[in-house]
């Protein structure tokens, strides 16, 4: 079990290792799209064919400051939410899931859990219900956002549950950064 656990651990690093060593640049279009890639802007794309507006583009940029930005909250703030140093140049969606060694959540998860705040927005009126989110969905299906970026970090965390006795949680922190940002004050999405 414990050797399982280190053989996921690394397996987990050497995609994410991996995946920062990625020149920052926009793919051209003889270039192929990692399989994470292609799984979160699949996803994202799924939604916004929903409503007629055009797919997003997988951008290295902007995955290499997701990693950055994924990387920071994990190694510097205990995978709390924190914003990007320029907030207003992207826009930022970020998700922390508690999970088990055995279960990963896919980029496929990660962003239907965003688009289910769908569900608490109202077009018409261009609101949310009180006491729910919907920026991160509104995000998602922003018409003038071009391009999406994404990264996931595993976060363990040690807490001390009785004198001595220590408990580890693990969660997987997801970003995705867009360009341009959306949820622009009194403009509708779409």
């Amino acid at each position: 079990m414990a050797i399982t656990h280190h053989i996921i651990i690394l397996v987990s690093l050497l995609v994410i290792s991996v995946s920062a060593v990625t020149p920052p640049a926009k793919l051209k279009p003889t270039q192929t799209v990692p399989v994470l890639a292609e799984d979160f802007t699949n996803e994202h794309n799924k939604v916004r064919a929903t409503f007629g507006i055009p797919p997003l583009v997988w951008s290295q940029t902007l995955e290499a400051a997701a990693i950055r930005l994924a990387r920071y909250q994990r190694n510097q703030r205990q995978c709390a939410f924190a914003s990007p140093k320029d907030p207003g140049k992207y826009g930022v969606n970020q998700l922390i899931i508690q999970q088990s060694v055995l279960r990963l959540v896919t980029p496929s998860e990660a962003v239907r859990f965003w688009v289910n705040q769908r569900t608490f927005y109202d077009y018409e009126s261009n609101t949310c219900e009180s006491d729910h989110w919907c920026n991160n969905y509104l995000q998602i299906v922003w018409r003038d956002t071009k391009e999406v970026g994404c990264a996931q970090v595993r976060c363990a965390k040690e807490s001390t549950v009785f004198f001595f006795w220590k408990k580890k949680e693990s969660s997987l922190l997801t970003i995705c950064l867009y360009n341009p940002p959306g949820n622009v004050l009194d403009q509708k999405p779409y």
